[in-house]
Formats: C-alpha cells, sequence, structure tokens
C-alpha cells in the first residue's frame, strides 16, 4: 500500500507528461478532421462537434501530395540505405582495424560535428552547380550519403562487439568483406536501427536544403511541397494541417516498426558506449 503512495505521484507526473506530449499530435489530427468554420476559431474546441474528411480530400484532388510523398519516399530510403552501408563500414574500420593515423583520422572527422550545416550550405550549392546538378534528385541525395554522427555512432557500438567471431572467421578462411557483413552487421542490429530511425526522420524533415536545390514543384519532398500551400495573405490552414497529419502518419509508423530495436540500441549503447 505504501509502495502505491510513494509511486503515485510519479505516475501522475508521468501521465500528465505524455498527455502533454501527445496533445499536439492530437490537435493535428483534430484539426485535419474539423470543418473549415471550426479550424480559426477562438477559443479553439478541445471536443470537436463534427468531424469531415474534405480537407483531405481538397488536399488530394487540389495538391501533388502523392508525388511529394513519393519523392520524400524515394530521397529518404535512398539516403539511409547509403548511410547504413557507409556509415557502418566507416565504423567497422575505426572500431576493429589497425592502420596508421586511426586515431588522429577518427578525431578529425568527429571534429567536424561542430561545423553547422548552414556553414556548408552555400559552398554545396555552388559544387552541385558546377557538376549540373542543381534541381535534380542526385543533387539532393548525394550530399548526404554518409555522415560523422552515423559513424560515430556504429563505432562505438561495433568496438563493444566481441572479437572472437571475427577471430575464428579469420582463421576459417573468411575474407575482410565476409567477416562484415556475416559477423559484424548482424550483431550491430540494433545499432543500425538506431541510426535507420535518425536518418529516416532527418532526410523525411528535411526542409532548408531541398528548397535550396529543387526548383521544379514536381521533384519536391512533402515539407517544402507543404510550405508552398501557405499563401501571401491568406492561408487554408485546414489542408495545411492535413498535409502536416499525412506527412506524420509514415514516421509515425517507421517509429513503432522500429521501436523495439530502437529502445534495445539506446539501451546496450548507453551500457557499452
Amino acid at each position: 500500500m505504501s509502495s502505491i503512495r510513494t509511486k503515485l505521484p510519479v505516475h501522475l507526473v508521468l501521465l500528465a507528461a505524455g498527455l502533454l506530449s501527445l496533445f499536439p499530435l492530437y490537435w493535428l489530427f483534430l484539426t485535419s478532421l474539423s470543418p473549415s468554420q471550426y479550424v480559426v476559431k477562438v477559443p479553439p474546441e478541445i471536443v470537436p462537434r463534427e468531424l469531415t474528411l474534405s480537407n483531405y480530400q481538397r488536399l488530394f484532388e487540389t495538391t501533388p501530395i502523392v508525388r511529394w510523398l513519393v519523392n520524400t519516399v524515394v530521397i529518404a530510403g535512398v539516403i539511409t540505405a547509403f548511410h547504413l552501408l557507409f556509415d557502418s563500414m566507416a565504423g567497422y574500420a575505426f572500431a576493429k582495424r589497425r592502420f596508421p593515423g586511426k586515431n588522429v583520422m577518427f578525431w578529425l572527422v568527429v571534429s567536424t560535428l561542430t561545423v553547422p550545416a548552414q556553414v556548408t550550405l552555400i559552398p554545396v550549392f555552388f559544387i552541385l552547380r558546377t557538376i549540373g546538378l542543381l534541381d535534380t534528385y542526385p543533387g539532393v541525395i548525394v550530399p548526404g550519403l554518409a555522415d560523422v554522427f552515423g559513424v560515430f555512432l556504429m563505432k562505438q557500438f561495433i568496438q563493444t562487439l566481441p572479437g572472437d567471431l571475427e577471430q575464428a572467421a579469420r582463421l576459417d578462411g573468411a575474407s575482410e568483406w565476409q567477416v562484415y557483413t556475416r559477423i559484424i552487421l548482424p550483431l550491430s542490429k540494433p545499432a543500425l536501427a538506431v541510426l535507420a530511425i535518425f536518418t529516416f526522420n532527418r532526410y523525411w524533415n528535411a526542409f532548408i536544403f531541398p528548397l535550396v536545390i529543387l526548383r521544379d514543384p514536381a521533384k519536391y519532398p512533402v515539407q517544402v511541397g507543404l510550405a508552398t500551400l501557405q499563401g501571401e495573405f491568406n492561408t487554408d490552414f485546414g489542408m495545411l494541417m492535413t498535409g502536416a497529419a499525412v506527412a506524420a502518419i509514415p514516421m509515425i509508423v517507421v517509429f513503432f516498426a522500429f521501436q523495439r530495436y530502437f529502445i534495445e540500441g539506446i539501451r546496450v549503447g548507453g551500457v557499452k558506449g
């Protein structure tokens, strides 16, 4: 009984924090399902009087939202796939292989984390313009094929893996590629899942870089496309919130699909890192 009384305040605080965190998501989907006259009503109604799908109908009939979603899936999916490959390969090399200047090179790579992305935006823009990749999908994808955070995360995880299986595989004649693909990658699933979630989420919500590189609205990812729904003098907030809800659904699905690996990866990284 005393244990329940002791934990009750903690549970109430956690419940309040959870409800407070979920309220923006509730408000987003509530607004997307509300008629236009209730969207900007003051004070706002927490419990809706009526629900409608008219905002969704107008969104899909008057905007290329499906094309924007496909563009985003392609861009974020390709970048995530290359991140998993390149970041894990670099992490494996820094964690398990020996070569001259390894530590100096690793810390030089990690030191680039202190450089804000905005600083490199203009130089990357001129490089892409020089090689003719402006307003193209490769122009958005190629600069993001590898990332320092991913290399650091994979290196920190892989160096905690036991070396016995790796040594046994080498004694059996396994090549470097076979050790990487058959030993290191299967053991690194939690870290790879965390890296996949972070990377896909980051590029799903990317806005500034695609906005600078792309000119054709048909090539826009969904976040840049939704920004075009805001008018200079008038904005349809119902349709805008509906677009944001449609854009949020895939990320919610991805999170719950990889939730087990995500929690396991954070736990293992926290214990072993």
